[in-house]
């Protein structure tokens, strides 16, 4: 599995949001099943999981739905009243590319490529300061299309090489002096060093898992500085489960289980900060609702979304459920989309945030949306 990437971007407000993006088309039917629905054991096949009192078996939530095993601190958010979910979700997009799906994902249009920037870079236009200063900061070795834009943002990666000495800083910082664009850049990340070190904070890490929950860690203690971050995105691959799938082990419940250490780890890390955050987790597409001869999954519709964190009116599953009926598929394979994803997105960012129903047409061009109200604590 690749590094787990962040990217952050400061802003003049106390209330936090990250969104963590599961690039590869997370199946929703099998992080979130539909146990209730009558359909589901016989569509899922070897991939139905066990039931609750079995080993294995999946975490109930609230009758309809249960919990992928691996996810037992989503389960204990969700127990808190800290977490929702909403189920059958997906966006404008219907042809099964990653790359395209990804990138409407993340620019915000109804089309692949559809505008050069990313709607959270447009987001953060809106936020107080958002056009004053440089606010961005993306951890990996690229910035992902979603915070792209005219909202500057630089970037970070944890580091192999041995660290610079401060007396080669000072020799290049007077190199750059006479020229201000380099000037600046440089600053910044000296300052995003001193408050990683200020913070406690590593830049080395070992093993996937460990990297994702010492990253996650990283964006909680960026995110609590008063003048650090408030909104991040966080890269997580590995979600693209042709093969091995499996049940309570597995591709799947390795990636489930790294998605919940980076959850846990990040709620850890923001401490009483997490009263005021919002993370939102987001897919480009689920999977078949049928699994494939490989004992996977192949590439679907509408998948499940995470909504967690202390500002968030959690406890609840959220959502129309379509069904599993051989009618109610989509094109005969997929789970249908029943709700538009930019509609919860939409629920999020006008209370959390403090966007106007008017500004998200800047935010998604050419979309009528009905944001989903009730998600975000009053």
């Amino acid at each position: 599995m690749s590094p787990l990437r962040l990217a952050f971007a400061r802003a003049d407000m106390e209330e936090r949001l990250v969104v963590i993006m599961l690039r590869g088309a997370m199946d929703g039917l099998h992080a979130v099943p539909p146990v209730a629905d009558r359909d589901y054991r016989r569509l899922r096949g070897a991939l139905a999981l066990p039931q609750p009192d079995e080993a294995g078996g999946t975490l109930p939530l609230d009758g309809r739905f249960a919990l992928h095993p691996s996810l037992t601190g989503i389960k204990q958010l969700y127990d808190a009243g800290e977490a929702t979910i909403v189920h059958a979700v997906a966006t404008p997009y219907r042809e099964r590319s990653h790359f395209d799906g990804q990138d409407l994902l993340e620019n915000g249009s109804p089309m692949p490529h559809g505008t050069a920037d990313g709607w959270l870079n447009r987001v953060l236009q809106l936020l107080p300061g958002g056009n004053e200063r440089r606010l961005g900061l993306a951890l990996g070795a690229e910035i992902p299309m979603l915070l792209r834009g005219p909202v500057g943002v630089a970037a970070w990666a944890p580091d192999t090489l041995p660290a610079a000495s401060d007396d080669f800083l000072e020799r290049v910082a007077a190199m750059y002096a006479p020229v201000p664009d380099l000037s600046r850049t440089l600053d910044a990340a000296l300052a995003m060093r001193a408050m990683i070190a200020g913070g406690g904070i590593h830049d080395r890490a070992g093993g996937n898992g460990r990297q994702i929950t010492v990253l996650a860690d990283v964006a909680g203690r960026m995110l609590s500085q008063a003048d650090g971050p408030r909104i991040a995105v966080m890269d997580v691959p590995g979600w693209d489960t042709h093969s091995g799938q499996g049940l309570a082990k597995g591709r799947m419940a390795l990636a489930l289980s790294q998605l919940d250490m980076a959850v846990a780890a990040l709620r850890e890390a923001l401490g009483l900060h997490w009263r005021r955050t919002a993370v939102l987790t987001l897919t480009e597409f689920g999977r078949t609702a049928v699994p494939n001869g490989s004992g996977g999954t192949d590439h679907g519709t509408a998948s499940a979304t995470f909504l967690l964190g202390g500002a968030v009116a959690g406890g609840r599953v959220c959502g129309d459920w379509p069904g599993l009926a051989e009618a109610q598929l989509y094109q005969g394979r997929d789970l249908a989309p029943a709700s538009d994803l930019r509609d919860v997105i939409a629920g999020v960012l006008i209370p959390h945030l403090g966007l106007t129903q008017a500004q998200l047409g800047t935010v998604f061009p050419d979309a009528d949306l009905t944001p989903m109200k009730g998600l975000m604590r009053a």
